[in-house]
């Protein structure tokens, strides 16, 4: 098993990695407090393979078990979706001393957290992440949210899980589509922070050896966001390197109603564009952009996108890493090197 320990003094947590913790999360709650209902949320699909598995571990510990699933997809993490939540957990009685389980991807985990956070002012959560994404990214570092017709992620806060269990069997039946869409995510973790990890995609052929090697990369990516968030909690200064791709991605994914593109999808779109356009502008290492293309490509990760550079603008007009007239774009220096660049709204056209 591999382990990281996340320090945030107070609200400290490990990540726990290792094949088979989904039937073992039964035992390690006692570990990490005393409760008495355990809520799963989730969604259908991922409900469809692992919901019993869960229940079973919990109900082998004498733990009351209760489960709320929701439609996959990201047009579920919103409000009124929060609200349905909020009145099943009435409806199960739950106080501050009980628990909730998030068990899916990035949308299960975002919108299961909001809900603990804001439940009764705050119950305890933890997170079972089933997809690559959400085990290498949004499971970690407590920020979750809800999406509004404005905008991803517009409604929310930071809460710290209690606990990540990571189980890198439940990718076996994750569709290829969204192991890909997570490969977008790690593959964006090695652009800022990890050189040994990008030159390790260079080197990896296919789907098979991901699968095979899904410890190491998922071990790589949290440990390249543990020194992030632990630097800087709230997202005030280096934790926006994470948002390399992102401003244009997420301005991608609102244009299309979040349907055309999955969100690693809409990352390596972003991180070709700004990759391209700072090289040009001499701020990135010569070359950066074709060898993050390529290692994209091999993936069947898309690398651009028609949209006009008009619409993709109005898109970031909206964005939550807007100060003022100055916005924070996320550049390379160089591969594994990536730094914030804070720019004049004006300018940003040259960066797209």
């Amino acid at each position: 098993m591999k382990e990281i320990f996340i320090d945030l003094k107070e609200r400290s947590y490990k990540i726990q990695i290792d094949r088979g913790i989904l039937f073992e999360i039964g035992k390690k709650l006692q570990e990490i407090g005393n409760y008495n209902k355990v809520v799963i949320i989730t969604d259908k699909n991922v409900g469809s393979f692992y919901l019993k598995d869960l229940e079973e571990t919990l109900l082998k510990e004498n733990y009351l078990v209760y489960s709320v699933e929701i439609e996959a997809g990201e047009k579920s993490k919103n409000l009124n979706e929060a609200e349905k939540i909020y009145n099943k957990l009435v409806e199960f009685k739950i106080t501050r001393g009980d628990l909730i389980i998030t068990l899916g991807g990035g949308v299960v985990g975002d919108l299961g957290g909001f809900v603990a956070s804001t439940f009764l002012r705050g119950i305890d959560f933890i997170q079972v992440p089933t997809s690559l994404l959400s085990q290498i990214d949004s499971s970690i570092g407590g920020k979750v949210a809800v999406d509004l017709a404005s905008g991803k992620n517009m409604v929310g806060s930071f809460y710290q899980p209690k606990a990540v269990f990571i189980d890198p069997n439940l990718l076996n039946t994750l569709p290829t589509l969204y192991l890909h869409d997570g490969l977008g995510e790690a593959i964006k973790c090695s652009c800022i922070r990890d050189k040994n990890l990008f030159e390790l995609f260079e080197k990896i052929k296919d789907d098979k050896e991901i699968l095979e090697r899904s410890e190491d990369i998922i071990e790589a990516c949290c440990m390249v966001k543990k020194k992030v968030v632990e630097n800087d909690e709230f997202d005030k200064g280096e934790r926006m390197i994470l948002n390399f791709g992102h401003t244009i991605g997420h301005s991608i994914e609102k244009n299309y109603h979040y349907e055309t593109y999955t969100h690693g999808q809409c990352v390596s779109i972003g991180m070709c564009k700004i990759t391209k356009a700072s090289e040009k502008l001499g701020i990135t290492e010569e070359g950066s952009f074709e060898k993050i293309k390529k290692v994209l490509e091999k993936f069947s990760l898309p690398t651009d996108d028609v949209l006009d550079k008009k619409i993709i603008l109005d898109g970031i007009s909206t964005d939550k890493k807007n100060f003022g007239t100055k916005i924070n774009l996320i550049v390379l220096n160089k591969i594994g090197d990536g730094k914030i660049l804070k720019i004049d709204s004006s300018d940003l056209e040259k960066y797209i």
